[in-house]
């Protein structure tokens, strides 16, 4: 393998890294200079992932005309917006999210004028219609094929408000999460709002109004933005363009909502009610000037279904958030502008329960009632195990158009998620049969702060942008673990072999009569053996400043720095898109990696039709999360001792440092008159050092680690029709395989080495969603529908006969030994044995051996007898179709300026039982959510 990091070597044959630093630096060094330029008598739109539209309405004498409505819109992402010319015929659209726009003016007595805009900058666009004297004309019509289609090099997927509105989206909690599973094809859908773009375990990032954020964004890791926050967002599944790096498998660039312009105050006020005793409450209210806007939104949630749960049945799952978001514009002048965001999220929430976990099934072979006695001779309990984050973010910015072609932004950020993991009250009922035997605590902190500055340049065929970003991260882990498995690490043995579950033996000296010393034992853990009672600070050698559990401490910052430059050539049907970027890494180990990027695409216009292909070379740079403890890893002799209990020998595997991709990406676009367009794509991505997690022992507790290579080839498609005389309707369909290598070459390593290949749990072979909708008349009742279509996951270890399975021992080439797996698991799997199904508390057969003949199961689709191949037939998922409804009425009682809406959502309407995922390394066992059923109100003043 070719070195490519400092402390992991350095890359050869790069450009001179010096020369491009001193190359960005003059650029930087000029931008003073360029700031006493002469400005345009309109200010720009201060948010730096969208645009700013503005010009003039005339006759043909050259007089303005005031009054003239101006509309414009995209057909395909539904956004729509209008207003009217000023006293000097003059109007202006501020954030506008980059996009090709279809706009038009009319007026009393005279003919309507309509052009076709590209906002693809923070330089303004410029329109000016000209208005001949005849009919009036009071609508847009998308006149041709050509309006749908984009020469872009670059796939992506457009939303806007309006469609976001009206999907019927799982939960509040993580709707923007379900938001992009739901629109975006190459998506494979996990569980608690986690999504897997392009064959990626969850390597994507956003931008929030130009602000970078890549740390992870599902239910378990980090709050989200609420999407009634969001303006709209472009999801860049294709080629990232330079000004993106980190993780960049799927890129969400949000446009949030702002209340510049706005003229006159309104917003909303929402409630709803629904299964699992959800009931949420929002308000928002926008207001604003011709200089100045503010959004702000409120809004919370409470459920008794938070997070997906390892049982179709809803057990210790209660949770809420609270979120408020608020956008501040001021245009302090003609030539600047500010704009701040202002957000913080509050979540918490109880960890779901098994039937296992929620029984109190017998600890240590004891029992009272039904229930687990511990060995301080209390009842256990059930589990109780429950989680908060706190996310704040603040991220102000600053905008200057200088000239008419150049504007400058310079922005700062501060996020942080507080994460905290809470443990049962009793240690002892954490302990869950092959699942969770240690009792873990867990209290870490992210915090990101950095600067971001650009210059765009519009002028002629260029459409140029080159920026800075700098961004520090600090990271802090706390965790406090300790072994609630008698079994784990016994000092004695049976005569039969099993572990002597007594908890007055501590070590192998009290090993007498029949009972034999457990060759296996390591006495360091026995101090943090909670299950041995005699086992207490300061006994058989344990440090007396331990209060029986095992405290970890980590702390790193992490530190990134990154130039980039591209440009966007137009000439006649051609767009050539040409970047460079250099990242400069310095954490736990360090890299720097200068990385092209390049797209080409040509537009038929006669067919309308657009080819593309791409390349981009990128730096995959680490998860942040539980960072420290993963590379800290197997020098602490702990964690190693934990480690080799759990599978082989803990093995040093160095920090954790960046990896690099090659991808590229082939397409075409094709438009079929003026109500259907489809664009798909062929995608190759080679990474060296790809990023997977692993779990801490037998814990909750995740932590990031790198094999050696992967390989991600597949295609993705999305067929759109726009509106068909109020019908709309999208279908987006994928395949894409994950194909990674051993060895594992950083993080904590108990993973033999060697140059096998197996599909990653997040390879899925194809999976589609397709919505309709249907509103028949504008102001009349509507009606959405959703179909997912998922062929399934691979799946953790699922018992088989034969190949590689994970068979028990006393399983063969033709019987199947389920006996590793408690009766609850076999449950959750949905095995059965000829006529035998498995139940919560009673297994297949009474020993665990079945037949391959009559093996099989309702929610796993498990290889035949000798057929298993962790590369080419995996045990996977079996495949789902998931249906939603919404049906709806946005304004009930016709009103003008205030009016009622309402709606009704209801998610898997078939009540579908599926599973998500079932014993993967990285989150366990989780089905997807049971028929919901909300309910919605809101009025619109």
């Amino acid at each position: 393998m070719a070195a490519h990091e400092n402390n992991l070597g350095r890359s050869h044959g790069r450009p001179n890294t010096e020369a491009m630093r001193k190359l960005f630096a003059v650029a930087a060094a000029s931008v003073p200079l360029w700031l006493n330029g002469t400005v345009c008598g309109y200010a720009q739109s201060v948010s730096a992932g969208s645009g700013t539209v503005r010009g003039s309405v005339q006759d043909q004498s050259g007089a303005a005309i005031p009054g003239a409505a101006v509309q414009i819109q995209n057909p395909v992402s539904h956004y729509s917006r209008s207003t009217s010319t000023d006293a000097q015929g003059n109007f202006e659209f501020d954030n506008i999210p980059y996009n090709n726009y279809h706009a038009s003016a009319t007026s009393g007595g005279f003919e309507g004028s309509e052009l076709d805009l590209s906002v693809h900058s923070p330089v303004p666009v410029e329109a000016k219609f000209v208005l001949k004297i005849g009919s009036e004309k009071t609508s847009v019509t998308v006149t041709g094929a050509g309006d749908l289609v984009a020469t872009d090099s670059s796939t992506h997927t457009d939303l806007d408000r309006l469609m976001i509105d009206k999907l019927p989206l799982e939960g509040s909690t993580s709707s923007l999460s379900s938001l992009v599973t739901l629109s975006t094809p190459g998506i494979s859908a996990d569980s608690n709002g986690l999504f897997h773009g392009l064959g990626d375990h969850a390597s994507n990032s956003f931008s929030l109004d130009g602000q970078p954020i890549t740390d992870q964004q599902s239910k378990v890791f980090s709050n989200q933005l609420p999407v009634d926050a969001v303006q709209s967002m472009e999801v860049i599944e294709g080629a990232p363009p330079a000004e993106y790096g980190g993780k960049t498998s799927v890129v969400m660039v949000v446009t949030t909502r702002s209340g510049l312009g706005v003229t006159e105050p309104h917003g909303d006020v929402t409630t709803s009610y629904g299964s699992f005793g959800t009931s949420s409450g929002g308000f928002d209210l926008v207001d604003g000037g011709k200089n100045w806007g503010n959004f702000i939104s409120i809004s919370g949630t409470n459920t008794g279904r938070f997070l997906d749960g390892p049982e179709f049945t809803v057990m210790h799952d209660h949770g809420n958030e609270e979120n408020v978001f608020d956008r501040v514009d001021f245009k302090l002048s003609p030539k600047d502008s500010v704009n701040l965001n202002l957000g913080f999220t509050r979540s918490w929430f109880q960890v779901p329960n098994s039937f296992d976990a929620q029984n109190a099934t017998a600890w240590n072979g004891l029992t009272v009632n039904n229930g687990g006695i511990g060995p301080n001779s209390q009842l256990v309990g059930s589990e109780d195990q429950r989680a908060k984050i706190q996310s704040v973010n603040v991220a102000p910015a600053w905008t200057r158009l200088i000239g008419s072609n150049i504007v400058f932004t310079f922005g700062g950020y501060v996020r942080q998620d507080q994460f905290n993991y809470y443990p049962s009250r009793d240690p002892f009922a954490d302990y869950t049969p092959d699942l969770q035997l240690q009792t873990i605590g867990q209290h870490r902190s992210l915090t990101n702060a950095g600067g971001r500055t650009n210059v765009a340049f519009v002028k002629g065929i260029h459409n140029l942008k080159a920026g800075i970003t700098y961004q520090h991260t600090f990271i802090t882990e706390k965790d406090a673990l300790g072994i609630v498995d008698p079994a784990l690490n016994a000092p004695c043995l049976l005569p039969n072999g099993n572990p002597d579950t007594s908890p007055t033996l501590t070590n192998p000296a009290g090993c007498t009569g029949s009972l034999l010393a457990n060759p296996a034992f390591v006495p360091l853990l026995g101090c943090y053996d909670l299950t041995r009672t005699a086992t207490l600070p300061g006994s058989d050698g344990c440090n007396n400043s331990t209060s029986g559990l095992y405290n970890f401490y980590g702390h790193a910052d992490i530190k990134e720095l990154a130039f980039y430059i591209q440009d966007t050539i137009t000439i006649r049907n051609w767009s050539i898109s040409l970047g460079l970027r250099e990242d400069v890494y310095n954490g736990l180990a360090s890299s720097a990696q200068i990385q092209p990027r390049a797209g080409l695409a040509y537009d038929f216009k006669k067919t309308s039709t657009v080819i593309r292909a791409s390349y981009a070379r990128t730096m995959e740079t680490p998860f942040n999360e539980n960072l420290v403890l993963a590379s800290t890893g197997c020098s602490d002799p702990v964690i190693s001792a934990l480690e080799s209990l759990s599978s082989t020998p803990c093995a040093s595997k160095g920090p954790e440092g960046p990896g690099w991709r090659n991808e590229f990406h082939a397409g075409i676009q094709q438009a079929f008159g003026r109500y259907l367009v489809v664009d798909g794509e062929y995608i190759w991505k080679y990474t060296h050092r790809a990023f997977d997690f692993s779990v801490l022992g037998n814990t909750p507790i995740t932590f990031p680690i790198e094999w050696i290579s992967s390989k991600i080839p597949g295609y993705a498609v999305r067929a759109t029709i726009p509106n068909y005389h109020g019908f709309t309707a999208y279908t987006v369909f994928s395949s894409v395989a994950a194909r990674f290598f051993t060895p594992q070459v950083s993080g904590i390593g108990a993973v033999p080495g060697g140059s096998s290949v197996f599909r990653i749990d997040h390879d899925e072979k194809f999976n589609q969603t397709t919505h309709a909708q249907y509103q028949p008349w504008k102001d009349g009742p509507w009606l959405g529908f959703t179909w997912r279509y998922d062929s399934g996951q691979v799946a953790g270890a699922v018992p088989c006969a034969g190949g590689n399975c994970a068979n028990g021992p006393n399983g063969t080439d033709s019987v199947v030994d389920v006996s590793n797996l408690t009766p609850d698991q076999q449950f959750e799997a949905g095995l059965f044995c000829g006529s035998v199904r498995a139940t919560p508390t009673s297994p297949i057969s009474p020993n665990g051996l079945c037949a391959a003949s009559q093996y099989g199961s309702t929610l796993l689709s498990i290889p035949a007898a000798g057929t298993e191949n962790d590369d080419h037939n995996p045990p996977r998922i079996a495949s789902r179709n998931l249906f939603d409804l919404s049906l709806g009425d946005d304004n009930l009682f016709h009103g003008e300026k205030k009016k009622w809406s309402a709606r009704v959502t209801v998610v898997n309407v078939t009540n579908k039982e599926a599973l998500y995922n079932f014993l993967s390394t990285f989150s366990g066992t989780h089905y997807v959510s049971p028929r919901t059923v909300s309910a919605t109100i809101a009025f619109h003043f």
